[in-house]
């Protein structure tokens, strides 16, 4: 299973989002999960992409105007991803991600 950790950033908006928003990121995450045991690639049905302008960054799209953004960080545990959750919300942190 990958490790994980959530900058004070990611944390400050978390706190914003509704039940239902934040239902829907644990939803994409859960898939997001499985696909990363199963050593495969994302899932079509299951948006990741680059950030432009932001090397090494990633967005994870869990909603219609729903983004986070994440890097992966060191392993904690050999063989093992690691995804630093950086920010999470609306399109709009894709500008600072």
């Amino acid at each position: 299973m990958p490790t994980h950790e959530a900058t004070d950033e990611f944390w400050r908006e978390w706190r914003r989002l509704s039940r239902r928003e934040r239902e829907a990121f644990r939803a994409a995450v859960e898939k997001a999960v499985e696909d990363l045991r199963a050593g495969r690639g994302f899932r079509p049905g299951l948006p990741v992409k680059g950030v432009r302008g932001a090397p090494g960054i990633f967005e994870l799209s869990w909603a219609p105007d729903g983004r986070a953004t994440f890097e992966y960080g060191p392993p904690v545990r050999d063989a093992e991803a690691h995804i630093v959750w950086r920010r999470i919300g609306t399109h709009e942190i894709l500008r600072q991600p």
